[in-house]
This record gives C-alpha cells, structure tokens and sequence, in this order.
C-alpha cells in the first residue's frame, strides 16, 4: 500500500511538472493565464477609427449651400488628437464619387491634407445613403485597427433621388441600409447622423433611424453656428467625456477675457472651438499668467471660414485665461472639451456564484499609461456608483460608492436568485468613465460555497482530466499561435506607393498616372480600392494585395482579369510578389481596359 501511494505521489509530480511546462509555453506566447492583468490591458487612450460619409449629390446644392457638411468634417478633424487617432472619408452620390481610406493621423500636416481633399469634392448628379453607409461599414470592417474605437458621421439631408435608368428602387436602397446596419451592429460601430436642413426639407425620420439603430445620435442645423456644439456631443458621447459648458458674449472690438478651468492634471488635451461670423484674434494666459505663444508646441491651431480651435497639449491644472479679439457686435460662442487618458476598471471577484442574501463586495480605479491612478484628487472631486442590473427582472439599481483614497469602494446585497450584471460608473463634470460588465449568479445550483476539499492523500491522481486538460492547452496554445500569426498579418504595413494608369483599349486613351501611397493601409488592400471603387472597374474587386516580406507586396488574384508582368502571362491565382520597380498590367475581362501597375519603394 506505502509502495503504491509513493509511485501514485511520483506519477503527480511528473505530470504536476508537465502541466507547469505547459503553462511556461502559454506565457512564452503571451496568453494570460488569469485575470490579473486586466488594468494595465485597458490603461490605454482611446483612439478613434473614424469614417466621414457626405452626401454629395446635387440636391445638397440647396439642402446645404453653404457647404456646412464639409466644415464640420474639417472641425471634426482639428478636434481630434494631435497624433494615433484614423480617418476615413466618403463622398457618396448614387455611386461613391471619392474616398480616401483610413490615414492615420500623425501631424498636423496629415490633417491639413484631409481636409484639402474635402475641399475638392465635387456634387455629383443622384442619391442613394445607403451607398455611403455601406462603403463606410466595409472600410472599418477591412481596416479598423485593434484598440480603436471604431465610428461614423454622416453629413446629409437623408432623401434619396435614383436614376431611373439604373432600375434601382427605395426598397433596393433600404434592403442595402439593413445590411449595412447590421453589419455595423456586429462590429460595434455607432453611426451618428447631422442632418443639414438649409432648404427645409431634411428626412430627419430616415437619418435618426439610422442612428438609432446603431447606438449613435442624430442631430440636424442649417447654420455652422450649430457645429462646435453637435460635435462636442458626438465626441462626449463617442469617448465617455462631458462637454463643458462656456458663455458666449458679443465682441467690443478689444481683447476679452475668457476663463478656461483645467480641472486636473490628468487632462491629456483641451480642445477649445470657437465660433464667429468674423475673423478673430487669440491670446493665451496658463494658470501662473505667462503668455503662451499662439500656435507652438503646448498649443495647436487650426481655423477655417467659421470657426477657429485651439488645443492645449497637457495644460497644467488651474485657471487659464483665454484672451479673444473680435469685430464689434460679432456673436462669438465658445465650446470646451477635454480629453483625458483614463480608463476606469473593476477588481476581479472572489468568485461569479453567490446565494441570495450575500453580500457581494466591489472595489473600482482609475488606470493611466497602463498603471494605477494615485491622485487622490481625482477620486474625490467624483461620484461613483454601482448600476447592479437585475438581468431576470430587467431592473437597474444604482447603489452609492465610497471614496478610499486611491479607489473607490461599495457592496450590494443579493435580493433574488436572479443573474445579475455590474458596472460602475464614475463621474465629475467634464468626463465620466464606465468599467466592463461584470456577471454573477445567484440561481439555485449557482454555488455560493466553495465544497471542502477531500485530503490530498485519500484522493486518486486524477489522470485522465489531466491528459485531457493538458491535451485542451496545447490545442489553445496551437491555435492561439494561429492567432497571433494571423493577427500580425492583419496589422502588418504597407510601404511604398503605386503608380495606376488606366488604358481605353477602344480609343487608345490613358488616364495621367495617379500615385497611391500604401502607407495608409494594413493587411490586406482590394485594388479596387485604390481605383476609387469605380463600378465599371468593379472586377478588380477580387485582386488582393498583402505586404510581404523585404518591402514587397504579394498580389493574388481571384478575379477573371488576366495578370501580365513583363509581357508574360502570369498565374496570380495563389500569390505573386512584386518588388520595387516590378511593372504589371491587369486586363479586365468586363470591359475593355487595362490598368498598367507599377512599384515604387
């Protein structure tokens, strides 16, 4: 018996050591093996992947004559970060007239490209919103980058108007908008809508739908003195912020005083628009009363013909005196928003099954950088609670948290033997933050105590749960490599630029090389995307390009066009690698055109 227990005790310890191997592994691919890493995980800033949808049709010559959808683009675009947050835009008729894909924001020059390009959007002659949202969906569904909080804005009066040659009906239309929005419920993208109503005819039922459906917001003007407001919301709602409020006053023709309180020290921007029928000059005080050079590196700005913005970068706490010249008798509206690096997370539980009449103890903080936030400050000038959903009853109960220095704390007693799901929710004035849902049960058959263990020496080895355990963590840690590989591929960069012509085989014409840098893109690109999703170039749909290795793209084509490279015929059907200076025509089969292709590094 004292034999058999001793080779029972040897045959734990080899395979209590194979399981430890086995967890080395999960660690070298960087699983976690628990949930204690959670904080720093969500300790990042928020950005935003957003895409821009215009309706650009004719009718907008009246629904929005003064261009007020393209000024609230290029607001949009000062108001975001100063460098990590991606844009997107999408000029819509019938058909999409221009698109740009996401760039990624890293200078002020990148912004003031953006916005070049949205001055050069034409009107085009019909209508179909469905068109814009759904090319909207598809580029945030293809590039939305891990992290980010992907969105979309669409600027437009919401009424349709189809060519009657195309044979394309509203029931076509709204058939391609419920695809769309499901599609976007799925990848958790809000669609908020601004309808512009200039002409007062806006579809405002068609346009609010839209945004309902998606967990957006919708919103309507006719003056571009409604943007610094509209926006501020979007932005509050979209990244958990309150837009805090200033006074407006009418200009006297000398520098007004204008006081700008930044709360603490955890503000990470301060995007101060401003709004006048005439041009305006700035001066700024930080808190100490030393004058602040307006634009440099502690202040970003940027204005257009109705409004200007100033963004503070990591303003110090206190009283800022924002010193603001404009024409006598010109209404000025000021509007404040911060943006803050904090994110908002829970303390794991004990245990996720409790009996009815426990009481179930939490505890909640913020985390800055990756790390937990000390400021003791920030804790106290805020309100937490606990919202305790009732999942059974459909009920949400708001209990009360304490301040505890550094976090906050609070407890609620089960009242049923219900599901129930928890979120804390933190606020002050210019922000709030939420932590992710937590789950628990109360059910009968829940387990609300832990069963005493058995002694350790009358319990058998139990040998088949842990073959089949270990056998289970090679088989996650396989496909969790997969993953990984499958994820860097997703995430890995284009280099480079490629040069497009496009031959009229029928009258010999070729359109001017258009240049296309690829620094913008991730993954994986359609080619049909870079030929602005032209319909009658719809065939190269099919023709994909990936980076590859050594600054090369790797082409495949699963179309029916035929792909030469210097002359030859080639099969791309699997993956053909392009390198620097390699040129390669496409000849569609649709129609009779040629797209000559060339690679520059």
């Amino acid at each position: 018996m004292k034999h058999n227990q001793s080779k029972s005790g040897f045959q734990r310890r080899i395979f209590q050591n194979a399981v430890l191997q086995l967890c080395l592994l999960l660690v070298l691919l960087g699983l976690p093996l628990g949930s204690g890493s959670v904080a720093h995980a969500a300790g990042e800033a928020s950005q935003i992947d957003a895409v821009l949808v215009l309706d650009v049709s004719n009718s907008m010559k009246t629904s929005d004559s003064a261009k007020i959808g393209n000024e609230a683009m290029k607001m949009f675009i000062d108001m975001l970060s100063a460098a990590g947050d991606r844009v997107g835009i999408v000029a819509y008729t019938d058909r999409i007239e221009r698109e740009k894909a996401l760039l990624e924001i890293k200078s002020q020059t990148d912004k003031d490209n953006l916005k070049s390009f949205i001055d050069q959007l034409n009107r085009g002659a019909y209508t179909d919103i469905s068109i814009g949202v759904t090319e909207a969906v598809q580029i945030l569904n293809d590039g939305a980058g891990a992290g980010h909080e992907p969105m979309i804005i669409v600027l437009a009066d919401g009424n349709n108007d189809f060519n009657d040659s195309s044979g394309r009906t509203q029931t076509d239309s709204d058939a391609d908008m419920d695809k769309a929005i499901q599609s976007a419920n799925e990848q958790g993208i809000p669609i908020y809508t601004i309808g512009l109503n200039a002409d007062g005819k806006l579809n405002k039922e068609a346009l609010a739908a839209v945004s309902d459906k998606t967990g957006g917001k919708s919103f309507s003007t006719n003056t571009a003195d409604d943007l610094p407001q509209i926006l501020s919301e979007i932005f509050a709602s979209h990244l958990d912020l309150n837009v805090v409020p200033v006074d407006s006053f009418t200009a006297d023709g000398s520098y007004q005083n204008v006081k700008i309180t930044v709360p603490n020290a955890n503000v990470l921007e301060a995007n101060i628009s401003i709004m006048s029928g005439q041009p305006i000059e700035a001066k700024l005080l930080d808190p100490s009363g030393a004058a602040i050079p307006i634009p440099s590196d502690q202040v970003l700005f940027s204005k257009s013909k109705s409004y200007s913005l100033l963004k503070l970068m990591k303003p110090a706490e206190g009283d800022w005196t924002l010193q603001i010249k404009g024409v006598n008798r010109d209404k000025i509206d000021i509007n404040l928003i911060f943006n803050y690096e904090l994110s908002l997370v829970m303390d794991p539980l004990a245990k996720t099954s409790y009996a009815k009449g426990d009481t179930v103890a939490f505890s909640s903080y913020f985390v800055s950088g990756g790390k937990k936030l000390e400021d003791d400050a920030q804790y106290s000038n805020m309100k937490a609670v606990l919202l305790v959903k009732d999942v059974d009853a459909g009920t949400t109960k708001e209990v009360p948290m304490n301040h505890a220095g550094d976090h906050f704390t609070g407890s609620y007693k089960i009242e049923a033997e219900h599901d129930y799901e928890v979120v804390v929710r933190a606020e002050e004035e210019s922000f709030f933050r939420e932590t992710a849902p937590v789950s628990l049960t109360a059910k009968a058959g829940g387990g609300g105590q832990l069963t005493p263990a058995e002694p350790e020496a009358d319990k058998p080895f139990p040998l088949v749960p842990v073959l089949i355990g270990a056998a289970a963590v090679l088989a996650v840690a396989a496909a969790a490599w997969y993953a990984m590989r499958l994820y860097k591929q997703a995430s890995r960069g284009f280099v480079g630029q490629l040069v497009l012509e496009i031959r009229d085989e029928n009258t010999g014409d070729k359109t001017p090389p258009q240049y296309k840098k690829l620094s913008a893109f991730k993954g994986r690109l359609h080619l049909h995307q870079l030929l602005q999703l032209a319909p009658e170039l719809k065939e190269t749909e099919k023709v994909i390009l990936r980076p590859a290795s050594n600054d090369r793209i790797a082409l495949q084509n699963g179309s029916i066009c035929t792909i030469e490279k210097s002359g030859r015929t080639v099969d791309a059907s699997r993956e053909l690698e392009i390198k620097s200076g390699d040129r390669i025509t496409v000849s569609l089969k649709q129609v009779d055109k040629t797209i000559y292709i060339e690679y520059l590094v």
